[in-house]
């Protein structure tokens, strides 16, 4: 089962050394489910002042080592104490482009080569601040050579990273999301990363941005911020308009070049609660802003939404075998075909705009499509015949609808456009036992539940398009959840947030009861709580959209487990299949 990892993280890396020069999720045990910090403001808080002594006189080895571990505490964070328990030539060398964050104290012991360090479920981040997952056990004990230097011990050569405990950066460091475009440039994609809090909050999110995509994610995003740019060591707020002051080769941005960077840029400084506008400008140019205005509003780019601007906020279901939608329990029949014939269908999913439904026959073998709403001479075609047992159809923003059949060779990924149905295929998905599946509304990921002989894994994929829309290709999938756990499997999993999910678990021999969890779409810690809910929920029913309600359901009631205190809604006797746009 996928359970809540243990605790804080890994930090930044090149982020941490820009502010040095210079989520979370929580699901709580009761009331409403709370969103991740990087759905919207963030805390200037960076935690209690922090001054670490330097080096004493007649320090041993292995007091250096244990002085420069603390030293890399400092709050506010800087280096300067930590270089000097460096020799010179180390400490100018030295430049920390990772973060490394551990558990308990670390065992220091010293060595004939120096000192060695022995970290603790090490965690780890790349330099953009994406979260990485534990560091391998053959990186858990780092060494560190020393030398005599003016006649004290200090250390010879140091890793290039800071290396911090869970707690400390658990309160000086938040989970936020960075905004890229997909690559046909039609909606934004999130792209969690963990940024130093504080004053220099605007600086992070921005030379976070500046650093642009992960390594891994080409075709999979891209970004119009260009390369080479850097920022100031600050960037100066006053009455909510923050000005961005950038370096380097801007060469001649086109004006939609322009719309689309101060786009990005707009989506992911809005997560500092005190700016309300940017201004930004290139070596001392001020950049011309669409229309002409002088500032660009941290709430402009909304078409961009990776929500979806136009996405219909309706419930949608199964009313006596008919595709019906309406709001919380009771759905009506809607005018296109799926609603006014019975198809013998078993679950459905709609478009995005609501124009288009997909529903899976009963025997999970075809998947019919046609119009959500229309008129006589309207009809429903077979786009999929000769499945096996196809899992609840999915669609993203560009009208793709994604397919997993579970056949009798494991699960097989596909996806349909303009009726032509194309295979892809997914290491650590395809060919596995998925029990089911959700696709980002964006396009770039599609998550699953992967049963394995331990239990139930959830794993994630990115997906590569062409700037055409066409899928190109899909990253191996990789972990988000712990060790799979037989004794609670995953029932039901469901969109919380463009960046989180949540998840339903069954409690093993404890009737109605289930547990409900959150996780971070990167994998990286939840907070350590989660909730138990009863009243026997066999789904889920959630949307990234941040006003859209979380509910939980059976055959007889939707929960609104967004709500304080949960609201009950009864279900429409012969109400099926629940489920939001997407």
């Amino acid at each position: 089962m996928t359970r809540t990892r243990r605790g804080p993280l890994t930090s930044v890396a090149v982020l941490v050394a820009a502010v040095l020069l210079a989520g979370c999720v929580s699901m709580p045990d009761s009331g409403p489910v709370v969103e991740t910090q990087s759905q919207g403001g963030v805390s200037l808080d960076q935690g209690p002042f922090i001054s670490p002594k330097p080096p004493r006189e007649g320090d041993t080895r292995a007091d250096i080592v244990r002085g420069f571990l603390a030293a890399m505490q400092a709050t506010p964070i800087q280096t300067n104490t930590a270089r000097e328990f460096l020799t010179k030539d180390a400490a100018a060398a030295w430049s920390p482009d990772g973060t490394i964050t551990y558990a308990d104290s670390p065992r220091v012991a010293e060595t004939a080569a120096g000192v060695s360090v022995t970290l603790a479920n090490p965690d780890r981040l790349d330099a953009q601040g994406a979260w990485q997952g534990p560091l391998p056990k053959s990186q858990r004990t780092i060494g560190f050579p020393m030398a005599f230097e003016d006649g004290e011990w200090r250390i010879d050569e140091a890793p290039d990273a800071l290396i911090v405990p869970e707690t400390w950066f658990a309160r000086r460091f938040r989970q936020v999301s960075l905004y890229f475009f997909d690559p046909t440039v039609g909606t934004l994609a999130p792209e969690p990363v963990y940024v130093p809090i504080g004053k220099q909050l605007a600086s992070a999110l921005t030379q976070a941005l500046l650093l642009g995509p992960s390594d891994g994610l080409d075709r999979v995003v891209r970004t119009f911020l260009p390369p080479g740019l850097t920022i100031a060591p600050s960037v100066p707020i006053s009455q909510g308009v923050a000005e961005i002051a950038l370096k380097g080769d801007g060469a001649q941005m086109s004006a939609e070049s322009i719309e689309l960077m101060m786009a990005q840029l707009a989506w992911t400084l809005r997560q500092d609660t005190r700016i309300e506008a940017l201004r930004v400008s290139i070596n001392g140019d001020a950049v011309p802003l669409p229309g002409g205005v002088s500032v660009y509003r941290v709430d402009g780019g909304a078409e961009f939404d990776p929500a979806g601007l136009q996405a219909s906020p309706l419930v949608y279901g199964l009313q006596d075998g008919l595709l019906s939608s309406g709001a919380g329990g009771t759905l009506a029949p809607v005018s296109g075909p799926l609603g006014t014939t019975d198809l013998g269908l078993r679950s459905v999913g709609v478009s995005l705009t609501a124009d288009l439904a997909a529903g899976v026959s009963s025997d999970g073998q075809r998947v019919v499509v046609g119009p959500v709403t229309g008129s006589d001479g309207n009809e429903a075609r077979d786009v999929v015949t000769g499945g096996r047992d196809l899992l609840k159809p999915a669609w993203d923003f560009f009208d793709r609808m994604w397919l997993v059949d579970r056949t009798a060779d494991g699960a097989e990924v596909s996806w349909v456009m303009d009726d032509k149905r194309h295979v892809l295929d997914i290491p650590g998905i395809s060919r596995t036992q998925v029990r089911s599946f959700v696709v980002s509304r964006d396009g770039t990921r599609l998550v699953a539940v992967v049963r394995r002989e331990a239990g139930d894994e959830l794993v994630v994929s990115r997906i590569a398009h062409s700037r055409s829309g066409r899928v190109l290709w899909a990253t191996p999938a990789r972990s988000i959840s712990e060790a799979p756990d037989g004794d609670l499997p995953v029932r039901a999993i469901a969109w919380r947030g463009t960046t989180s999910l949540a998840i339903l678990s069954p409690f093993t021999g404890a009737g109605s009861l289930a547990q409900l969890q959150a996780a971070s779409i990167d994998g990286s810690p939840a907070s350590d709580s989660s909730t138990t809910v009863g009243g026997g929920l066999r789904a889920l029913l959630g949307s990234p959209a941040s006003d859209e309600p979380l509910y939980g359901f059976n055959r007889k009631v939707l929960v609104n487990l967004s709500a304080n205190p949960r609201r009950i809604v009864p279900i429409t006797e012969g109400t099926t299949g629940f489920t939001y746009v997407g």
